[in-house]
């Protein structure tokens, strides 16, 4: 029996391979979508992204992902600049983004070092994402810049570098890492299995 169909966006700026292994070692059915029409018949949709939030950004619209990301009523899961371009904008380029999350993506406040790479412990809220996992678990970060939600209701982790900053968000049916669970082992793996579940249709 196939599980979930995910659909990932292919924008030219993503870890596809790796992502997708990963979704489909957490039970889904990966669809790599790069056309907007490839949503059609997903049960959820996975935005990935890496460098910067222009980049990822042209990718989007030059694959006319824009429009569509921000009308689709499916789970919607972003990765890394994936979250970031959920966001209105963000300061390091400033690029408008999708807007669908309200507040903005700024720099990582007091760092040790830029970029931020490696493990760090998630300070975490109750939600679905996180179900079954111990405290303080530990997750694999790449980046310069977070998001800065303009309220603090939708914040679901965070992190430290220096400065707390915000590691995951969830408001309704749209959630988000700035780590990369597709790169944080047995931890990674059950937030994305977590994810899949989350779409299963009733």
């Amino acid at each position: 029996m196939s599980g979930p169909r995910i659909a990932v966006v292919d924008h030219g700026a993503g870890n596809l391979v790796s992502i997708g292994r990963g979704l489909e070692r957490a039970g889904a059915t990966v669809r790599l979508a790069s056309r907007p029409e490839d949503l059609d018949g997903a049960d959820g949709v996975v935005l990935p992204g890496v460098g910067a939030t222009a980049t990822v950004m042209d990718g989007i619209r030059l694959a006319g992902f824009e429009e569509t990301l921000c009308e689709t009523k499916l789970p919607l899961f972003g990765i890394c600049v994936g979250l970031q371009v959920l966001f209105e904008k963000s300061s390091e380029d400033a690029s408008r983004c999708l807007g669908l999350l309200e507040g903005s993506v700024e720099p990582l406040e007091n760092p040790p070092t830029l970029p931020h790479i490696g493990w760090n412990e998630l300070e975490t809220r109750s939600d679905p994402l996180f179900t079954g996992l111990p405290a303080s678990p530990e997750v694999y970060f790449v980046h310069s810049f977070a998001p800065i939600p303009a309220s603090d209701d939708i914040v679901i982790a965070r992190a430290t570098h220096g400065s707390p900053f915000v590691a995951a968000v969830r408001d309704g049916r749209i959630s988000g890492t700035q780590f990369h669970p597709e790169r944080s082992g047995e931890v990674g793996l059950a937030i994305l299995r977590n994810f899949v579940q989350t779409t299963v249709r009733s």
